[in-house]
Order: C-alpha cells, then sequence, then structure tokens
C-alpha cells in the first residue's frame, strides 16, 4: 500500500509541474494520466472528505437515485464506479439507514448484466406497488448505445435489507419513441397511480431543442404506452435530466404521498438541465383529464426559474416518508477541483443533507431545511445573544470545530435607510454577488459568516446578505463567496448568489444557517427560503487550523438577535 501512495503522489507532482510548464510537454502528460487512471484509487488525503455528509468509502458517486423507507430502514440508492475517482458507466450502489443519518453499505443492487444494461444502469427511481412492494425504474444503456428504461423487484420481499434484486426478462419496458434521440432518453421517476387506477411515470427527453417531460400510462406496470402529448415541455431548455414529480400541500409542512389526488393540493415538476447543470422547479396544476401540468401564472419554466439550490448541487431526487409524512429532497455536490486531484483522493461526490422540502404559505416557492435528525449529531456549543456589530465588526465563534459545524444565527436589521438602491436590471443574481463580493462595503450589508477561514483570513469563504431598496419593497440578497476559500492556484471557485423572498421591512430580521463539513458549506437563508451549496479546499483553514466570524462590512449595524454553532459528530458512513 505505501508504493501505491508514493507511487501515485510522484505522479500527481509530475502532472501537476508539467500543467504549470511548457505545452510541448502535453504528450507526457497524457501518457501520465492515463497510466494513474490505470491506478486502482486508493484513499491517500482524507482533509478534505466530510464528517456528516453522504459518500461511499471511496470511488465516484454522483446521482442519489430511488430513495425510499421500507420496512424500518431508510434506503438510497445512487450512482457509482466501484473502480475508480471518476465517470464511467455506472452501477446502483445501496446503503441503508434507521435515521438518514447514519448508513450502513451493502452489496450493489444493480450491475450491469443483461443486453439492455450492458453499457450502464443509470438513473432512476423506486415506486411503492400496493402490498408494500417496492419496484425500481431504471436507464439502462443497451447494446445499440440507446437509452431503455428497466425494472427491478427485490427477490426477497421478507428481507428488510433488501439485498437482491431480479430484473425480469421482459426488460426493457419503455424503448425511445421515434421523435426523441435515443442517446436523450432517460431518468424515469417514481410512478403514481391515478384516480382511473392507471399508473404514470415521467421521462426526461429532449426533441430537437426542446425538454420534456414525456409521459407513459400502464395498467399493470408491464406494458406502458405513450400519452399523446408530454405532461409539461418548453422551448430551447435542452435535456431534462432526473425530472422529478410530486404532490405538496397548501397548508403545513406535511408531505404528501406521490399518487394522492384529492383536491387542494399543488403539483411541482423538477428538472436538472444538462445545459448549465442546476436543478430547476415550477409550482402548479395537474390537469388529470387533460393529463398536462400547468406551471402558476407567473412560474418561470426555463433557465430563469427557481432552482433547489443556487449553487453547486444537481441531479436531486424526492421521496415520501411514509413513517414522519415527510417529503424528503437529496440532492448531489460533485467535486469543484480536478479529474487528478479526484483519483489522488480517491473518492469524489457527496450528496448534502436530506431536506425536508414544503410550500411556502405564500405559495410562490418550497421551503428546505435539514431533517430533524442531523440535530443528534450537535455536540460542544458557542451561543451569542443581542450583540451588536458596529460597521466593520468581527466575531470569532470559539471552543468548537470550526471544520465540522452547524450554526443557526438571527439577525435584525433595525434601520434599512441606508440600503443601496436596487437597479430593475439586476435580474442575475450570481453576476450580482460577483461584483459586490464580501469586502465590497455597501449600505446594509454585506453581513454574515466567514467560513473554513484561516487564522489572519488569508483563507475564506463568506456566506453573507446585503439589502437594497426598490421602488416598492426592499431585494435581499444572498451570496457564497468562495474566491479566497483556497490559496491553491487553478482551483474552480465560483460565487453563487439568489434572492431571498421575504418582507425584511416587516420585522427588520433574517436568519442563516450554514453546515460546515470540511470540504462544503451548504446554507439555508431566510428560513430555508433560499440555499447555496459550496465546495471548498482550503490549504491553510484546514482542520484545528480552520476558523469561523460572523462579520459586517455594512454601513449599517446589525445585531446578532441569537446565535449557537455547534460542533458536528461524525456518524456511522457506510463503514469508514
Amino acid at each position: 500500500m505505501a508504493n501505491s501512495y508514493r507511487v501515485m503522489w510522484v505522479l500527481f507532482l509530475l502532472v501537476q509541474f508539467l500543467c504549470n510548464r511548457a505545452a510541448d510537454g502535453s504528450h507526457i502528460l497524457a501518457n501520465i494520466k492515463e497510466h494513474l487512471e490505470s491506478v486502482p484509487a486508493t484513499v491517500i488525503d482524507n482533509k478534505y472528505r466530510t464528517g456528516y455528509h453522504f459518500q461511499p468509502r471511496n470511488m465516484w458517486m454522483n446521482d442519489p437515485n430511488g430513495p425510499m423507507y421500507y420496512k424500518g430502514f431508510y434506503h438510497l440508492f445512487y450512482q457509482y464506479n466501484p473502480n475508480h475517482a471518476f465517470w464511467e458507466a455506472p452501477i446502483w450502489a445501496h446503503s441503508v439507514s434507521k435515521d438518514m443519518i447514519n448508513w450502513e453499505a451493502l452489496e450493489p443492487a444493480i450491475s450491469m448484466s443483461k443486453p439492455f444494461d450492458l453499457s450502464g444502469c443509470w438513473s432512476g427511481s423506486t415506486t411503492i406497488l400496493p402490498g408494500n412492494r417496492p419496484v425500481i425504474l431504471y436507464t439502462g444503456i443497451d447494446t445499440r448505445g440507446y437509452q431503455v428504461q428497466n425494472v427491478a423487484y427485490p427477490k426477497n420481499l421478507s428481507d428488510p435489507y433488501l439485498r437482491e434484486w431480479v430484473k425480469p426478462d421482459y426488460n426493457p419496458l419503455i424503448t425511445p419513441p421515434e421523435d426523441i434521440n435515443v442517446t436523450k432518453f432517460r431518468d424515469p421517476t417514481t410512478a403514481w397511480l391515478g384516480p382511473d387506477r392507471r399508473w404514470r411515470l415521467v421521462i426526461g427527453g429532449l426533441r430537437k431543442h426542446r425538454g420534456m417531460a414525456v409521459l407513459y400510462k400502464s395498467k399493470d406496470f408491464i406494458r406502458w404506452i405513450r400519452a399523446k402529448h408530454p405532461l409539461h415541455s418548453a422551448p430551447d431548455t435542452g435535456m431534462w435530466e432526473c425530472p422529478d414529480f410530486y404532490p405538496v400541500s397548501t397548508e403545513g409542512k406535511l408531505g404528501v404521498d406521490t399518487s394522492d389526488y384529492r383536491n387542494g393540493l399543488k403539483h411541482v415538476l423538477k428538472i436538472s438541465l444538462d445545459r448549465d447543470r442546476w436543478d430547476y422547479y415550477t409550482i402548479g396544476s395537474y390537469n388529470y383529464t387533460a393529463e398536462k401540468f400547468v406551471p402558476d401564472g407567473m412560474m418561470v419554466d426555463n433557465r430563469t426559474g427557481l432552482r433547489y439550490d443556487y449553487g453547486n448541487y444537481y441531479a436531486s431526487k424526492t421521496f415520501f416518508d411514509v413513517a414522519t409524512k415527510r417529503r424528503i429532497l437529496m440532492g448531489w455536490s460533485n467535486e469543484s477541483d480536478s479529474k487528478i486531484d479526484d483519483i489522488v483522493k480517491g473518492w469524489a461526490g457527496i450528496l448534502t443533507v436530506p431536506r425536508a422540502i414544503w410550500l411556502d404559505a405564500n405559495g410562490r416557492q418550497l421551503v428546505q431545511w435539514p431533517i430533524k435528525e442531523l440535530e443528534k449529531l450537535r455536540g460542544a456549543l458557542f451561543s451569542v445573544q443581542n450583540k451588536k456589530l458596529q460597521s466593520g465588526g468581527l466575531v470569532e465563534i470559539s471552543g468548537i470545530s470550526a471544520a465540522q459545524a452547524d450554526i443557526e444565527v438571527d439577525f435584525e436589521l433595525s434601520n434599512l435607510a441606508k440600503a443601496e438602491t436596487f437597479d430593475p436590471l439586476w435580474t442575475d443574481p450570481q453576476k450580482l454577488c460577483e461584483e459586490n463580493d464580501s469586502d465590497v462595503k455597501g449600505g446594509v450589508g454585506p453581513f454574515g459568516l466567514l467560513t473554513l477561514a484561516s487564522d489572519k483570513r488569508e483563507e475564506q469563504t463568506a456566506v453573507f446578505f446585503r439589502i437594497f431598496k426598490a421602488t416598492h419593497k426592499y431585494v435581499v440578497l444572498m451570496c457564497h463567496d468562495p474566491s479566497r476559500s483556497s490559496l491553491r492556484p487553478g482551483l474552480y471557485k465560483p460565487t453563487y448568489g439568489g434572492f431571498v423572498d421575504i418582507e425584511i421591512q416587516k420585522n427588520g430580521k433574517i436568519s442563516l444557517r450554514s453546515l460546515i463539513d470540511h470540504s462544503v458549506v451548504e446554507s439555508f437563508g431566510g428560513e430555508g427560503r433560499t440555499c447555496m451549496t459550496s465546495r471548498i479546499y482550503p490549504t491553510l483553514a484546514v482542520g484545528d487550523s480552520s476558523h469561523l466570524f460572523v462579520f459586517n462590512n455594512g454601513a449599517e449595524d446589525v445585531k446578532i438577535l441569537k446565535l449557537d454553532a455547534w460542533e458536528m459528530r461524525k456518524p456511522l458512513m457506510n463503514g469508514e
């Protein structure tokens, strides 16, 4: 093992050296990369591994697939490369949990074995059939390279772990229709049962440049017929990956079963846009008779629409948790360092923490919040109450591990008079955050947290708000700014931004929660109305050398009404 470590480190350093030298070493670089990828990945450097965010022991993972609750266990399947820390034809890995926090790895559920999935077992969903019988729906890549839809059933329903799955010989159930690109037809949703007792599901597709949620119906879950029209589609949006379609209650925070069709429900259609790698959703009405989803009046169903998360977040999946009556959201956060870095680490990819999700009382958006079970990991506590942060003020949060923490803070703004004027042409919050980073002083803000910071703040990732004055309201901007997150050259460190839909003038208060976990910062602004995730790779602010601050760079004073910061313990994570 020691020899393997040395070989990979020497190769890695040589690759980095050549990358920084003349271009005439490109052929050498290509050969070294090829050799490096042929070396079995082993975990060499753990400083960026997360403590309480889901990840397998090693290798590559991406999309969460088919999360569900069955006989006392939460089941999570996910796209996995068992051989390398980079993407290639995936299988379905499988982990189980009693609480969605502590996870036990099981044998893979689905691997490539049949003509209908010989080139990969891609993303999909699970459905619970009558009689509490789970079924997996997934995309297989067949011997022609076509994307086809298949099922798998548990071999033994009495096994609560569902260790073994069987693929019927009548697969594939659905093949690409003539008008859909055969390589752009994938990721079946959880199926739902309509009032006519017919099953329905949606598959993501592309017809020319029109993204669509292709609708299918079935009486017996074996023979599926394409509906006359897609459930929904939009021009010039590209491929719709990993669609999700589910009902939400218009009252309260409880979730709704996917097959619930009673009056008074809204529906959510989520798509993962392949063009820009973000998850968008719309809220609207589902007409069972016309088999159409119609977004609410002002809802936008393109790249300017609402997003689950305005940061590094993609290919999400929800499920209805029958044990607690919640709808739970899980999403993938990719690494944002290089492929060579991932190979040297021996792993790549994590999931954000499971989030409960419900419709905001205003009906305009969804609200997300980390599941309650996460709080079992809270340990040592640092608290502050009623502390004024003057312009330029800085308070360090001490006595806890700043590299693995959970922070909740409520800010109060007693005066908004100094808020800068908002230009209605500022429609891109990410660009606005890039141009007004945490060091650019404003009227009301920036104020918030400096996470994963070094002692002298050469490295820091800022999570903050700015308040602007528009014609008839105030506009709240939330930002993730990792531009100074690492001294390593060449890292991908995008700034993220989103507007927070709250009426801050009513009580002058706004909340922020940030989950910090070594190489990820996951934040929830305005009680979960705007969410943001960043991947971070500091060189100085690592482990015990990491610091955490509250700051205010605005001209107006800000009060910390209440701040609680907990050090987070490490759960059981797939046998680490």
